[in-house]
């Protein structure tokens, strides 16, 4: 029996948008599972045998190669094919295996607006936590409305680990995360919002949600590729300064 509850979502499609280059385009996405809600402390310290306080609360302080292989030890633990594989210090998605794994950038904002358009799937103050909330700390998962396709926490509480880099003309290996935190400005906290952190850097509203798929085409999948890192990297041209925050 799995720990991890993933909900099935149906083929489908999303726009991005690169503030940058002032271009929006639309990736189509095949079926794909993602968790109901952020891996919590609890599934944390039951995988990993962690000594100490586990709760329903929102893993967060993992940077991205620990998740990458948080991502893989849950496989293991379910005997399912490694999504990562490690070849000289660099990651490597095993596009074709079963695996958990982190959501693509387009898969994650697919998700988060389960067929919506605006800033938020619904009222802010209903379905994310907030700078608003005046918290310390994260609050347990899933006290909040869930999306139409029955997640909960994607917007609010804490940000979340995507597979994509950030921008690898500005930021080199930084990878992007999505979502907004409990501590953040409800402006901040939008669907649209990307924000990112090197591969070793880790936060303490920055956590992860599970996604598992596997996929034939090995050269863009689920609006990624290895090809379009490697020819975003090469730009150059004025940037701008900052965090460039995708805008609807």
């Amino acid at each position: 029996m799995s720990t991890f509850d993933l909900r099935p979502l149906p083929a489908g499609q999303v726009e991005l948008h690169d503030a940058r280059r002032q271009r929006r385009w639309v990736v189509q996405l095949e079926p794909f599972e993602i968790g109901a809600v952020p891996v919590t402390t609890a599934q944390h310290a039951q995988l990993m045998g962690n000594v100490g306080p586990a709760s329903q609360s929102p893993l967060v302080d993992i940077n991205w190669l620990d998740a990458v292989k948080f991502c893989n030890a849950a496989s293991v633990s379910e005997g399912l094919d490694l999504a990562y594989a490690f070849d000289a210090g660099e990651v490597i998605w095993r596009t074709t295996a079963s695996g958990y794994r982190l959501p693509t950038e387009a898969e994650w904002e697919y998700a988060c607006r389960a067929g919506t358009v605006g800033p938020h799937y619904g009222p802010l103050d209903a379905i994310g936590w907030t700078s608003n909330d005046k918290l310390e700390n994260p609050e347990d998962v899933g006290l909040k409305q869930p999306n139409a396709f029955g997640l909960h926490d994607t917007l609010g509480n804490v940000w979340e680990w995507c597979w994509d880099l950030l921008d690898p003309a500005r930021y080199g290996d930084y990878h992007v995360f999505r979502g907004g935190g409990f501590a953040d400005k409800q402006w901040s906290v939008r669907a649209s919002t990307r924000r990112g952190g090197a591969p070793g850097m880790s936060h303490p509203d920055l956590g992860l949600r599970l996604a598992r798929g596997a996929f034939q085409d090995a050269v863009t999948v689920q609006g990624w590729s290895a090809e379009a890192d490697s020819e975003r990297g090469k730009i150059t041209g004025m940037l701008p300064s900052g965090w460039t925050p995708r805008q609807h």
